[in-house]
């Protein structure tokens, strides 16, 4: 598929359903403002990819002055995954910096390499984006993400807490984390890719590859919710705006 039908999918085809959540986010949540500086954060796989064309859109046609810059982490990956990243990002014309890490090695010898993977990751994506001036990162969790986050909480961990869309950092002054596709649903990026025929990376670590882990259970379970009611996975988003702390025992007011 050539570039400019990618480009155009996004804010044609794929209006309703992606280019219109995607905004709607930025706005509700203030994630953009005047001469921000963000890091579009991409791992490799469909979500990250979307959100760096999304990105490019929005500073195309949109009303802020604002700079991108477009960053990979290497947290390990094999040869064969970082010559498919750079294969990505040269067809869908991004210009992204590459930068190495020892993740991998270094989470796979603790007892919850899961953990250990996400929080690493999360303080190389900080540091480096603030080495180069960016006051933001951006990070392609969507939809599903947010709503599987909420019953993963309630069912193994139990406790109801989401994921934001917006968080500043406490261990990096004056950076911000922003989600911009809060709105945006997992069935409809994976549409737009197979539409634009688009692959992508899967999952590139080899300890998910060996567990499937919760997430997958509670994947299936959102599934057969809305099977039941088909506004169900809309429900779970919208209960996290709807706390009526005077009908739940008690609540944490603290760091997410």
């Amino acid at each position: 598929m050539e570039l400019k039908e990618i480009e155009r999918s996004i804010i044609k085809k794929y209006r309703k359903k992606i280019f219109v959540p995607f905004v709607k986010a930025i706005k509700e949540f203030n994630l953009i403002e005047e001469n921000d500086k963000i890091a579009i954060c991409i791992s490799g796989g469909k979500d990250s990819f979307l959100l760096a064309k999304c990105m490019q859109e929005i500073k195309r046609h949109g009303k802020f002055n604002f700079d991108l810059e477009f960053i990979v982490m290497n947290p390990g990956y094999s040869k064969e995954n970082i010559d498919k990243i750079k294969e990505n990002l040269e067809n869908l014309n991004i210009d992204a910096k590459i930068f190495e890490t020892p993740i991998f090695n270094i989470a796979d010898t603790t007892d919850n390499p899961c953990y250990m993977c996400a929080k690493m990751r999360r303080g190389y994506l900080y540091s480096y984006a603030k080495s180069i001036g960016c006051n933001k990162i951006a990070l392609g969790h969507h939809f599903n993400d947010v709503i599987e986050t909420v019953l993963l909480n309630m069912i193994f961990n139990g406790n109801f807490s989401s994921m934001v869309p917006k968080v500043n950092s406490t261990n990096f002054e004056g950076m911000t984390l922003i989600r911009p596709l809060y709105y945006v649903k997992e069935d409809d990026i994976i549409k737009w890719a197979k539409n634009n025929e688009l692959e992508f990376l899967d999952c590139a670590c080899s300890v998910t590859k060996k567990n499937s882990g919760q997430r997958v259970v509670i994947k299936n379970l959102v599934k057969e919710l809305n099977k039941i009611y088909s506004k169900a996975d809309v429900n779970i988003m919208t209960s996290t705006k709807n706390v009526n702390l005077n009908t739940i025992l008690g609540y944490k007011n603290g760091k997410i």
